[in-house]
């Protein structure tokens, strides 16, 4: 079987706002207020939690890599407890996975973000039965850009690991499929979408409706 694996924060769904909102219930807790900003810092949210605690005690001039160990597990409690608040899927997005699954591609994902909080949001926004497989950054031992998540997110949803394309919104994507040997396709509707084209994809999504349309043509139809 061939297989369309998705990565999922910025890809699938805006996770942003709930992600800024954890970061600045710690920031909160350090006594700096709301560090991060919705909307123009959701390119950091997206990158991960250790991240957006380095950027956000960089902008209030104290960074130390000991808090951002310190207060990262609590960034985590704080993140699953309000994990759906915000969080909304980019229009189209399920219809694509449902039209791709009809055509008889299966359908995975592959995530940096921790797997308990992966199926946690999918299992909350009443949408994890639509994936065979998740494979989180904490799944493996090794995580994207290693090429072996993805292998395995495609071999969890029963297809072939060389019959595979990856949907991202990131470097880190298109090396880990170009590390995997199989094609990318990037979106360019999330916080970085217009510095997509310079990673060189094999394609660029401007919307989910043009993807099932796509897929055939970067590996092949289903069996």
């Amino acid at each position: 079987m061939r297989t369309v694996i998705f990565d999922l924060d910025g890809t699938l769904a805006d996770t942003s706002g709930d992600l800024l909102a954890a970061a600045n219930h710690c920031f909160r807790h350090m006594g700096h207020g709301d560090v991060l900003v919705n909307g123009q810092d959701a390119g950091v949210a997206l990158r991960g939690g250790r991240m957006m605690l380095t950027h956000g005690l960089k902008r209030v001039g104290a960074f130390q890599e000991r808090t951002v160990l310190d207060y990262y597990p609590m960034l985590l409690e704080a993140y699953a407890e309000a994990i759906d608040t915000h969080t909304t899927f980019y229009p189209g997005a399920l219809q694509a996975v449902d039209l791709l699954k009809g055509a008889g591609y299966g359908v995975g994902i592959c995530t940096n973000k921790p797997e308990a909080l992966a199926e946690l949001l999918l299992t909350r926004m009443g949408v994890r039965d639509r994936f065979a497989s998740l494979v989180g950054a904490d799944t493996l031992t090794v995580r994207k850009p290693d090429p072996e998540p993805l292998r395995e997110a495609a071999r969890r949803a029963g297809g072939d690991p060389d019959l595979c394309v990856l949907i991202g919104d990131s470097d880190t994507d298109r090396n880990t499929a170009r590390a995997a040997g199989v094609p990318s396709v990037l979106v360019t509707f999330g916080p970085s979408g217009d510095d997509m084209a310079a990673l060189e994809p094999e394609a660029l999504l401007h919307h989910f409706d043009d993807l099932p349309g796509m897929v055939p043509g970067l590996i092949g139809a289903a069996a």
